[in-house]
């Protein structure tokens, strides 16, 4: 019975820009809601980056997005920010567990050392990896930006409203 009272209480983060969210992102979200109750997106501020959206904006595009997905396997969605590190906000919002996913073997090397760090200073939150599915792994939100600057089309990357957004955004500049 303490099993189950605290798989029910399990919360798992998940930090990243978001800037914008893609189709990866809302993958990752969809594998993490299968596996806790409660997931907390976590948005990094850093002062010296110029985001395309703001942190509001970015907000809203998640709430948009996933709080469907998360709604539709059972779990509790919370969007915050913060700007400084991410063990810190997992702490703060009390998660056990750190939400990251896998496009390739470039991440893996990246994403290992994350976790050993992450590890050392909070060893209370364990990190699991999300193998990206085949159809998004190619994705980034960098390279999603790129596209959209130029004048491409980033419908099969993101969900609508995203692309929708991209559009108005660089069609300003």
């Amino acid at each position: 019975m303490l099993y189950a009272l605290s798989a029910m209480t399990r919360t798992a983060l998940y930090a990243g820009s978001f800037d914008p969210v893609t189709n990866g992102h809302l993958d990752v979200v969809r594998q993490a809601c299968r596996l806790v109750p409660r997931i907390v997106l976590a948005i990094g501020v850093h002062p010296g980056k110029a985001p395309t959206f703001s942190a509001e904006e970015r907000a809203e595009l998640l709430r948009a997005t996933c709080a469907p997905l998360a709604q539709a396997e059972g779990a509790a969605l919370e969007i915050i920010t913060f700007d400084d590190l991410a063990v810190s906000a997992a702490r703060r919002c009390g998660a056990s567990l750190f939400i990251r996913g896998l496009r390739d073997g470039t991440d893996l090397d990246y994403e290992m050392q994350l976790a050993g760090m992450n590890g050392a200073m909070a060893p209370e939150v364990q990190t699991v990896f999300l193998p990206a599915s085949t159809g998004v792994r190619p994705i980034t939100a960098t390279l999603v930006r790129q596209i959209a600057a130029m004048g491409g089309d980033v419908s099969p990357f993101v969900p609508r409203i995203v692309a929708e957004r991209l559009a108005a955004r660089f069609a300003k500049s």
